[in-house]
């Protein structure tokens, strides 16, 4: 589940609790195993993304194998062109790079936090992910 929307449900079940249960060690308890009902819905969900993830990199289709890098690879590109291609094209055509920065930085702030939050942590995680693999000799 979305931390997002987590923490408002946990905030709202535990005031219920409040209201609901006088006693505090009840009242704790009840608490306990609304904590635990949240994270066994986090992990299965993390287990389902998981598999997912393990059964698109080994298909026997490059298409489906290759998808998640290609995607990344993509986003190499911009940055490269962005950081090191469009300063050397800005060296001939001053007036031209100026324009296109702007243009990028309006680009760059239609896109809503939110999404830059979920690119980074896909990013993070799947380079993490792997490391791993190819740290315990997994990857191919």
């Amino acid at each position: 589940m979305n931390p997002i929307f987590v923490a408002p449900i946990i905030d709202l079940i535990s005031k219920g609790l409040d209201k609901w249960i006088p006693d505090p060690e009840a009242k704790a308890r009840a608490q306990l195993d609304v904590a635990r009902m949240v994270q066994d819905g986090e992990f299965k969900e993390l287990e389902t993304r998981m598999g997912a993830i393990l059964q698109e990199a080994q298909s026997q289709h490059k298409y489906v194998a290759l998808a998640r890098p290609s995607f990344m690879y993509v986003f190499y590109f911009l940055i490269i062109s962005m950081v090191v291609i469009a300063p050397v094209v800005g060296i001939f055509r001053p007036e031209a790079m100026e324009l296109f920065f702007i243009y990028v930085g309006k680009g760059f702030a239609a896109i809503p936090e939110p999404l830059w939050w979920t690119f980074t942590s896909g990013y993070l995680g799947y380079g993490a992910y792997r490391t791993y693999e190819k740290k315990n000799g997994v990857a191919k």
